[in-house]
């Protein structure tokens, strides 16, 4: 029997998708101007439909700090601005391994190694280099989880040589639309960021590329945003919601009506969904500021299966038992097709890390 929600737009759209179709730019706007209510139950007859009822978990190091070249409106690690972060080179391969040992622990499938600058250049950078491909070779032998790299623009070779070492994913966000890109970054294109995913895909490596949300963008935005990642074939969407560093020209100058509300940001994640029915649509950075606690559980209700757990790059974020506790609340499981462990004791590991 279809699902049916009872809006007529939304249950044809749905209609289409579980049939196999895939939906344009039309569907999509008509889409993101329907109730949320309608959008999450489809969205979530969609993930039960292609999906498996786990919620993937992955986790990040910050690898490399500060200082970076760029001018990402939203980034706390630009040289371009006055943050107060931390800035610290490569943290050296044991450093990362320890790290990625923690995620491992605490449930997580994928582990991202992650640098503040425009792209780890084998040519001019070639020690740093080297320290990176030792630490995914560290991640890769010596732990369960999935090892992922955001090591900003690539050239082909180096995409080669990530992709021989045996890195599982390459994260590389597209931030937003093509139209709004200009407005968040003037130091490089849209399209260079295109070119270092299409470089990582034809290489081997699953992508993993998504947006920022509430930086002042527009829902049509948002939805050629995932009309982009369609295009470029992403298997993991990260959805990252603002979270507005001081210093940072978001942080310092956004109008507080930028912000993304609750509805809307459960709208968006139900059409991605839509959009992406079989990928990882996965909540990010900046959920736990922008949605109270007795909120979290929603995005999972309305088609999101992913989360990053642990701490962002400059930023705390909450306890993999936390997450574990929203994702369950959310009827979900969490996913161990990498790494087996125990929920329980994350749970509870999480229980007496907040009482110390």
């Amino acid at each position: 029997m279809v699902y049916e929600t009872g809006n007529r737009t939304v249950d044809r759209a749905l209609g289409r998708v579980l049939d196999g179709e895939r939906l344009d730019r039309r569907d999509g706007l008509a889409l993101i101007a329907q109730p949320v209510e309608a959008l999450a139950a489809a969205a979530d007859a969609v993930r039960a439909h292609f999906g498996d009822g786990t919620v993937d978990a992955c986790s990040i190091v910050n690898a490399k700090a500060g200082d970076c070249a760029e001018d990402c409106g939203f980034c706390a690690q630009s040289v371009h601005f006055d943050t107060g972060v931390e800035s610290y080179g490569f943290l050296g391969p044991e450093k990362v391994l320890e790290a990625a040992k923690r995620a491992e622990r605490d449930g997580a499938q994928r582990f991202g190694i992650v640098v503040a600058e425009k792209g780890v250049s084998k040519e001019h950078r070639p020690e740093e280099w080297a320290e990176v491909l030792e630490a995914i070779r560290l991640v890769r032998d010596e732990t369960d989880v999935e090892v992922d790299a955001s090591l900003g623009i690539l050239t082909r070779e180096e995409a080669e040589i990530l992709a021989e070492e045996g890195l599982n994913h390459y994260n590389h966000n597209i931030e937003t639309s093509p139209r709004f890109f200009p407005e968040i970054v003037d130091t490089h294109r849209f399209e260079d960021r295109v070119e270092t995913l299409e470089l990582a895909k034809e290489v081997g490596m699953d992508l993993c590329a998504g947006v920022i949300l509430g930086m002042g963008e527009t829902p049509t935005d948002r939805v050629d945003a995932a009309l982009a990642l369609q295009d470029i074939g992403v298997s993991s969407l990260p959805v990252n919601v603002l979270n507005p560093v001081a210093g940072t020209p978001l942080g310092e100058e956004l109008d507080e009506s930028a912000a993304i509300e609750t509805p809307e940001l459960i709208k968006t994640i139900a059409v991605y969904r839509l959009l992406h029915p079989t990928a990882r649509v996965r909540l990010t950075g900046g959920r736990e500021v922008n949605l109270d606690v007795d909120e979290q559980h929603l995005p999972f209700e309305a088609g999101a299966d992913g989360l990053l757990t642990g701490d962002y790059l400059t930023t705390e974020g909450q306890s993999a038992g936390e997450d574990i506790a929203v994702v369950e609340r959310a009827g979900l499981e969490p996913n161990m097709d990498a790494n087996e462990f125990d929920p329980e004791a994350v749970k509870a590991r999480g229980l007496t890390e907040t009482e110390d």
